[in-house]
């Protein structure tokens, strides 16, 4: 994979891969005082895949020739609205921010917008409202990833556990009606009992300890994110399930995120599979866009020259999809999706240092 660290400059111009449309003019001094000044929220710390964007950020940064003003909101709208008044506050040329509850977010990012501080979002996607681009994995995808490997582990028949993340979010939705959708067009002879969990750990091993005493015949959970990784395999080994993937005891457990645990318990065999989001990649093409954005860039929908294509997803906001594979021991095929192998050294749950 190639990618681009260098902005339009006044000598250069960029691969018609880029699709960029504008190029701008903006100063390329390396003193300090002339770096732009951005913001980048962090929408919380308490995750291995949220810590590890945190620590590529500024890594990213450095390299784009950015100043970075950073706050965390910890999962608070409120927070998040507040820290970005002081970001206003602060003159920061643009903001890139992750709000976790996709539909509040928009008298923030109207206030912004006004003042002509353009925003980028990473991983989630504001329900309404303009945004520069956001920078995001196809969502989607996740559940459909996971929905065919269990059903293709689980013969088509059984029942699985959906622990679901926030549906006030974007990513929470996008997932949830994916695997459903999914399941219902390619494995109807599989049950899934969806629980909501708010991206809560606890609450999602409280409901699959429930799950499991109701239903011990239960062969499959499907995790929307590493939030509930502990939980999970506690669960399992408390009720004796936390077995070797040739044991007919065993339950396939898929999730989502890409992080080192995940990839190491592949290895091991506790759980299955994983969907890789790319945390260091996010951290990359988030402050690559705001840097673009405040050069006076702009892009257009198509492919990329980063493995990625950019999307409309309504008037005012391009998606940048970025790459997220399916993450297992074997590198097989599963109901037609291809994934690679959980020591894979392209994967960035295996860079980190």
């Amino acid at each position: 994979m190639r990618l681009r660290t260098a902005l339009c400059s006044a000598v250069s111009t960029l691969s018609a891969l880029a699709l960029l449309t504008a190029c701008g003019s903006g100063s390329t001094s390396s003193s300090s005082s002339d770096k732009p000044l951005v913001g980048v929220d962090y929408p919380r710390s308490d995750t291995d895949f949220w810590n590890s964007y945190i620590k590529y950020t500024p890594q990213y940064g450095k390299e784009l020739g950015l100043d970075l003003k950073t706050t965390n909101s910890q999962n608070d709208v409120a927070k998040l609205t507040a820290n970005a008044q002081t970001f206003i506050s602060q003159g920061v040329k643009g903001l890139a921010m992750a709000p976790q509850d996709t539909a509040a977010i928009a008298p923030t990012l109207a206030q912004l917008e006004a003042k002509k501080i353009p925003v980028v979002t990473v991983d989630t996607r504001p329900d309404t409202g303009k945004v520069f681009m956001v920078v995001r994995a196809d969502n989607r995808a996740y559940g459909e990833k996971a929905c065919q490997y269990l059903g293709t582990k689980l013969g088509g028949k059984g029942k699985v556990v959906m622990l679901q993340g926030g549906l006030d979010s974007i990513n929470g939705r996008d997932r949830t009606e994916a695997f459903n959708d999914c399941m219902k067009k390619s494995y109807p002879g599989i049950k899934v009992f969806g629980e909501a969990t708010n991206w809560d750990g606890a609450v999602a091993a409280q409901k699959l300890q429930t799950d499991l005493t109701a239903h011990p015949d239960i062969k499959g959970v499907y995790m929307q994110s590493s939030f509930a990784l502990s939980g999970t395999l506690q669960v399992l080994k408390q009720k004796g399930l936390l077995v070797d993937p040739k044991d007919k005891k065993h339950v396939f457990v898929v999730s989502n995120d890409g992080i080192p645990e995940e990839l190491k318990d592949i290895a091991a065999g506790k759980i299955d599979a994983t969907v890789s989001q790319p945390a260091d990649l996010y951290a990359k093409y988030a402050l690559y866009y705001l840097k673009a954005a405040i050069d006076g860039k702009s892009f257009k929908p198509g492919k990329t020259d980063h493995d990625s294509t950019i999307i409309q997803v309504r008037e005012g906001v391009l998606e940048d999809q970025l790459s997220a594979p399916l993450v297992t021991a074997d590198g097989g095929t599963y109901g037609g999706v291809s994934s690679v192998k959980s020591d894979d050294k392209s994967l960035w749950g295996n860079n980190l240092g």
